[in-house]
């Protein structure tokens, strides 16, 4: 069997803020548990756990730009492959990085109880909107860091 490699561009919560002034929707992938102790502060938010993404992604549209989001930016990545796959535009559909954690860690808006989320100062960097495969990452360009 034959795998196509689907690549994946990412953006660390910084670049999120300016895709959300700009009208992109958040779209959270994390569990309905996960949501309900810490949510996401943003005008244009939807949410499909992971769980039911490969049945709900229809529900996304195809011609908006889409930032997906979980926890830490791994079952994000998948979800955001999986869309591509689907014919979704890898422009216009990006994963971020590092997901909640990081945005708690930049002080981002939420609702609930960000001390639920362990935040380390060494997570590493952001990436600065490269692309990375589906199943390998690799770190490249600056860190938003100083952001």
């Amino acid at each position: 069997m034959e795998t196509q490699q689907i690549f994946v561009n990412q953006i660390c919560p910084t670049s999120t803020q300016a895709w959300i002034k700009k009208g992109a929707i958040l779209v959270d992938i994390r569990e309905t548990d996960e949501v309900n102790e810490l949510q996401f502060n943003v005008p244009l938010l939807q949410h499909i756990p992971l769980s039911e993404f490969e049945e709900r992604y229809t529900e996304l549209p195809m011609d908006k730009e889409l930032v997906i989001v979980c926890q830490d930016g791994t079952r994000s990545l998948r979800a955001t492959a999986f869309l591509i796959h689907k014919g979704y535009d890898a422009q216009k559909v990006v994963n971020m990085k590092h997901g909640m954690i990081r945005w708690v860690q930049k002080g981002f808006a939420t609702f609930g109880d960000t001390s639920l989320i362990a935040v380390s100062e060494n997570s590493g960097c952001c990436g600065g909107g490269k692309k990375h495969t589906q199943d390998h990452e690799h770190n490249h360009g600056s860190c938003c860091g100083g952001h």
